[in-house]
């Protein structure tokens, strides 16, 4: 090799390796194809994970679901964590993280959502579900989600495995006695600080994939820390502000008070609305001047 390609070989590799948005397809290998499922070791530094945590932990509140006729935010057993969501744009560190996802999903910024920070306690899970939507008013503003992103900020002693209960390889994977029963129903990811799971919602045609479903096992030892990014098939980006020519108002006489819990941010679809439909507090969310 001459000498100036030696250089170039050189700045390019440095240039590379030290590009904190360029994937390493060295780190990443494919777990199932049934659903489509990777993991990249050591996406996030700890360094990034334990900033995550930092910027989440005074601000968490109880996990809510979406409801399957509505698409409202509401409670439920079947998640028992908190979490709370960072800005896109939150900081230096979290713009990043965000410009690694999109480069290694090969899908935009725009389609993603806010990050989601999750905390998980002794005894807390969430069962098994799928990110794909079965409402319609959730569909309006950016369509399914076609892909989430699990990122794990903490190790956990036992438990709190990623599970997919419909996955191809629940049979064949080994399991000793460090994984939890929950994680022996089903093909399982073990929490391992940095790492980051990858797995598609739909099909390559764009229809919804059942083997998608997947939950967290109960945390028995420890405590999980995670991050969430789901990508829909279009442009998440909540509208900027609606100057209506019907006027600014609030469609429910409890908009006022959703927006003081949060759920303009929460529940975008339905408080915001969409491109093509407006939400149903618009005023409350501030989106809109009357």
């Amino acid at each position: 090799m001459e000498m100036s390609s030696k250089i170039l070989f050189f700045l390019l590799s440095t240039t590379i390796s030290s590009s904190s948005s360029f994937p390493d397809p060295a780190r990443v290998s494919q777990l199932s194809w049934h659903p489509r499922a990777f993991l990249y070791k050591s996406f996030l530094s700890h360094q990034e994970c334990d900033h995550l945590i930092a910027l989440a932990r005074d601000k968490l509140e109880k996990s809510m679901v979406a409801d399957n006729d509505s698409g409202k935010s509401v409670a439920s057993e079947v998640r028992t964590s908190s979490g709370m969501f960072l800005g896109k744009k939150q900081d230096e560190t979290v713009s990043r993280i965000e410009r690694r996802i999109a480069a290694w999903t090969f899908l935009p910024e725009e389609n993603g959502e806010s990050m989601q920070i999750l905390h998980y306690e002794n005894g807390e899970k969430y069962e098994p579900h799928f990110d794909y939507f079965h409402d319609k008013t959730n569909q309006q503003l950016g369509g399914h989600r076609i892909a989430t992103v699990l990122m794990y900020l903490s190790d956990v002693q036992k438990g709190g495995e990623t599970i997919f209960p419909n996955s191809e390889g629940k049979l064949s994977q080994p399991k000793d006695e460090s994984w939890s029963d929950c994680a022996k129903k089903g093909y399982a990811v073990k929490p391992q600080k940095g790492d980051a799971l990858l797995f598609f919602n739909l099909h390559l045609d764009a229809t919804t994939d059942s083997d998608s479903l997947h939950g967290s096992c109960p945390v028995i030892d420890g405590e999980k820390w995670s991050a969430t990014k789901w990508i829909h098939v279009r442009s998440f980006d909540v509208p900027e502000k609606l100057w209506a020519s019907d006027g600014c108002k609030d469609e429910h006489h409890l908009c006022a008070g959703w927006a003081v819990l949060g759920e303009c941010k929460k529940n975008p679809i339905y408080m915001v609305g969409s491109k093509t439909s407006p939400g149903s507090c618009r005023k409350s969310c501030k989106i809109c001047e009357s």
